[in-house]
């Protein structure tokens, strides 16, 4: 494993740019090939969205942190989303019905649905108060 690249922010979606910029230039330090990184950025903007808009409800903007490195066997990045908001696993919704049309479908999951078919690992803890979501894409 690298070393760990960290990023504190506010959980404000006028955020995302920062933290797509965060992910984006350390993917590009390590030669991450373009259509892997468009997957990763879906991902981090999906899950980012989803704490800035959920974890802290009410007026109170809490802070995420996003730590991201590399592991050498297999070459994978691991993205990993903290914050101490409401306790919230996304892993526990059952996948959306995609068979279904549009109109049929339940609203909502659709995002993280398509995190986890586009990543090869996603897991979920609830830790010292703190929601911690992890993605593993290997390179």
């Amino acid at each position: 494993m690298t070393e760990k690249n960290v990023l504190k922010i506010s959980a404000a979606v006028d955020n995302l740019d920062q933290v797509i910029g965060f992910v984006d230039g350390h993917l590009e330090e390590n030669a991450c090939p373009l259509k892997l990184q468009m997957q990763i950025d879906v991902a981090v903007e999906e899950i980012y969205v989803n704490i800035a808009h959920y974890a802290y409800q009410g007026t109170e903007v809490g802070d995420a942190v996003i730590s991201l490195w590399f592991e050498d066997d297999p070459k994978a990045v691991v993205i990993e989303f903290r914050d101490s908001g409401m306790p919230f696993d996304p892993l526990a919704k059952d996948d959306p019905d995609v068979t279904l049309s549009a109109a049929e479908r339940q609203i909502g999951g659709l995002g993280i649905y398509m995190v986890k078919k586009s990543m090869d690992d996603m897991q979920y803890q609830r830790e010292n108060g703190e929601n911690i979501l992890t993605i593993r894409k290997k390179l």
